[in-house]
């Protein structure tokens, strides 16, 4: 008898261990939302062996980031993330940082010019891509992340899979937007420079801390679907909220000082560029003014005016042109 109790709660304790495990592992597979990277990633494949046929190759480093750009959607999408995510607000809320943040940076770093050149000359990507204005992405981004917070588009969201894809798809495309002023080949305005660019990062930085004080101090459920969730995992529906809030604030501040950071490393590259670009200048008795090497700085065309000042200077031997003999 002793022993038969003994196999009865080693079993019940093996289900204990077991169900959590199974519901863990229970995450759905989103077509709706796992083709396109599929799609995404022929296409980017194609361009760039393209490009390497015409000797205008694509870095690893880009490459690597744009293939992990869609690998972490994938992960998020198909992991116990992704089911979880509709029981918890935390963990949807990792999952939506992961996307619409970090997968959406890298996909901007592995963009280049000529990759996107083909993709520009379609008439209405390129009228679409004034919506990359720094003045008009940090709103776009703003006005997006705050209006599928709203508790009736979350939880429709929660409810609806083609709405969570939908969901899913503005929050990347608004990201990719957002980051495209500071990462991205496209041509920025002349006063978006160093100063201009630590204004528009901070404005991000304060654009999503009101929104994780809103969760974290909030006194009240915002979305009372994930009640059942909660009750799942033993955690209060508050609880969960004030997490979730706090998980946006350390995201947000850590994203925050390594942008930061960058733009610290990008100042002082520039300006030792430029003071390259003026001394090259003046040892040649070159004429080049300190606002035109910054812009050439700024805008990563500093070895294209070296070489102009190069052909400019009349130290440098030149090619004699082929005499003519008689015939």
């Amino acid at each position: 008898m002793a022993l038969a109790r003994l196999k009865v709660g080693a079993y019940a304790g093996l289900v204990i261990v077991f169900v959590p495990l199974a519901h863990l592992a229970a995450g759905p597979l989103a077509p709706a939302q796992v083709a396109p990277l599929g799609l995404a990633a022929i296409l980017y494949a194609r361009r760039v062996r393209t490009l390497a046929g015409e000797r205008r190759a694509v870095s690893s480093s880009r490459q690597a980031a744009f293939y992990g750009c869609l690998t972490l959607i994938f992960v998020v999408v198909v992991s116990p993330l992704g089911h979880i995510s509709d029981e918890l607000l935390l963990a949807h809320m990792i999952e939506h940082l992961l996307m619409a943040d970090v997968a959406a940076l890298l996909l901007v770093l592995g963009l280049t010019g000529p990759l996107l050149a083909p993709v520009l000359r379609i008439g209405v990507f390129e009228r679409l891509r004034h919506l990359a204005h720094p003045a008009v992405a940090l709103p776009l981004w703003g006005a997006d992340l705050y209006a599928w917070h709203l508790p009736a588009l979350y939880q429709a969201a929660l409810h609806h899979p083609s709405v969570h894809a939908l969901e899913h798809a503005m929050f990347i495309m608004c990201g990719v937007n957002m980051w495209m002023c500071l990462f991205g080949p496209l041509p920025t305005p002349s006063w978006f420079g160093n100063l201009g660019r630590l204004v528009y990062i901070v404005s991000v930085r304060l654009v999503g801390a009101v929104l994780g004080n809103v969760f974290l101090w909030s006194g009240s459920v915002l979305y009372p679907t994930y009640g059942t969730g909660d009750a799942y995992w033993r955690i209060s529906p508050l609880a969960d909220q004030s997490v979730a809030g706090a998980v946006m604030m350390i995201e947000g501040s850590v994203l925050t000082l390594c942008l930061f950071a960058w733009l610290f490393l990008r100042a002082a590259q520039q300006s030792e560029e430029r003071q390259q670009l003026l001394d090259f200048a003046r040892e040649r008795g070159l004429e080049l003014s300190d606002r035109r090497a910054a812009r050439a700085v700024a805008a990563g065309r500093s070895a294209e005016l070296r070489r102009r000042l190069e052909a400019r200077d009349p130290s440098l031997p030149r090619e004699a042109p082929a005499s003519v003999g008689p015939r």
